[in-house]
């Protein structure tokens, strides 16, 4: 049961029918380099306790919010992460971390309701919700850190074969990343 878990979280994570997820791990770590492993760590891993709370509360059917309204808030979750990046230029990476891990936390809340339902529907099954919800959140955590690893060596390759200058990586990236979350919200607008 356990690995059955563990893969659907790692799936939940590498859907590329649902992207928005990456997207959002791209506008979160664009402005970090590989020195900034531990910073990076726990930043995705607040982000993770944030997705695992709600989906936890969801699950137990302590909250519920209408699908309608995440889906339209998980782009601006990627929006204000990237404007921000993108206001801050080479100085985003920089600075106390503590408002950078409440706000990953924050929206790890908003990103876990929009798997929630289906989760939950999974799990209804279950007499024992614990062992499941652990092994789906830990699948996530692991397939976020891969997907991290992936945006930090395509950043290394860029600064040493390109010459990429870090603040043009964070400004080209989160431009991209705010471009996206453009779309998605347009495309998810509920009222």
């Amino acid at each position: 049961m356990f690995s059955t878990y563990l893969e659907l979280g790692l799936r939940h994570i590498a859907d590329f029918d649902a992207y928005d997820h990456m997207i959002f791990l791209l506008a979160l770590t664009a402005v970090y380099q590989l020195i900034d492993l531990k910073k990076i760590v726990f930043l995705v891993t607040a982000f993770t306790l944030g997705h695992s709370l709600t989906l936890i509360l969801a699950t137990l059917k302590v909250m519920a919010v209408k699908s309608e309204y995440i889906e339209f808030l998980i782009p601006i979750t990627i929006l204000i992460t990237a404007l921000t990046n993108i206001i801050r230029g080479g100085r985003a990476g920089k600075g106390s971390m503590g408002w950078k891990y409440f706000l990953a936390a924050f929206f790890g809340l908003i990103h876990g309701f929009g798997f929630s339902s289906y989760l939950q529907a999974l799990l209804g099954s279950e007499s024992d919700i614990f062992i499941p919800l652990l092994a789906f959140n830990v699948g996530v955590e692991i397939g976020q850190l891969a997907i991290v690893a992936v945006i930090l060596l395509l950043g290394n390759i860029s600064f040493q074969l390109f010459r990429f200058k870090h603040r043009d990586w964070i400004l080209v990236i989160s431009g991209v990343c705010l471009g996206i979350s453009l779309i998605l919200a347009k495309d998810t607008i509920f009222w």
